[in-house]
């Protein structure tokens, strides 16, 4: 099934969410122009667990920047595509509830849990991580919270054909969850390896981050307010004033 868009209309244009795709896409457009230099600036800037491992198991302070970095690099149009389209779809909404500033920190907060998440998992892989689709997870879980009465209008495969119909988003999103861990768990190694090149558990984590970290984010301190009162000044009896 492929999402197409969410039948809830977006309150006010939702800048973070399309500045989050254009940076995804300028990041995109750059690689591509890196050539054979393409592998060592995912190395330089994805993210590797194993690196990360090793720094804290000598005590050292592992370089944390790729956390962040990583999140807006991808290895093929495929795979930026499908991510940003997820974002599209899901990511207005969300910024809608959370209001611009709160809905980028929610991201990136979320895409790190996400990575951390798939690096306790495969703590020695040497593969670089790299992707916006454990933020992006992060992002569908908080519109599962928000907007459980929402429909997704996807298009369905059939065999000779397509149909296009409307899913309740909850019924969507955990049948895509549930997908997610099944293959997480079918390719569970703690060494990394055997995971058919995708970070199912950063999916994962970050899905069940977006849970969490949605209605979280959503809480505002509440400030006393100040009462004015309007009090009478009885300037020829001053004494009523004291009772």
């Amino acid at each position: 099934m492929i999402p197409l868009y969410s039948t809830i209309p977006t309150q006010r244009f939702p800048w973070v969410n399309y500045s989050l795709i254009g940076t995804n896409v300028a990041l995109f457009a750059y690689e591509t122009t890196l050539g054979t230099h393409l592998e060592s600036f995912l190395l330089a800037h994805g993210w590797v667990p194993a690196g990360f491992s090793q720094a804290l198991a000598h005590g050292q302070v592992p370089g944390l920047a790729p956390l962040l970095i990583s999140m807006f690099l991808h290895g093929n149009w495929l795979h930026l595509f499908g991510n940003l389209l997820y974002l599209h779809i899901f990511g207005g909404n969300v910024e809608d509830r959370l209001g611009s500033l709160r809905y980028l920190c929610f991201y990136c907060v979320g895409g790190v849990v996400a990575v951390l998440v798939q690096t306790y998992v495969s703590p020695f892989s040497r593969t670089p991580m790299i992707g916006a689709s454990g933020a992006i997870a992060a992002v569908a879980g908080a519109y599962f919270v928000f907007y459980p009465t929402a429909r997704v209008l996807t298009l369905v495969p059939l065999i000779f054909s397509f149909r296009v119909v409307r899913v309740p988003a909850v019924c969507y999103l955990l049948l895509w969850s549930l997908l997610q861990l099944l293959s997480g768990m079918s390719a569970f190694s703690p060494a990394g390896q055997g995971l058919g090149g995708v970070a199912w558990w950063a999916h994962v984590g970050g899905f069940v981050a977006g849970l969490v970290l949605g209605p979280l984010f959503l809480l505002k301190k509440r400030r006393p307010r100040r009462v004015r009162l309007h009090l009478p000044i009885l300037w020829n009896n001053p004494k009523s004033v004291l009772r």
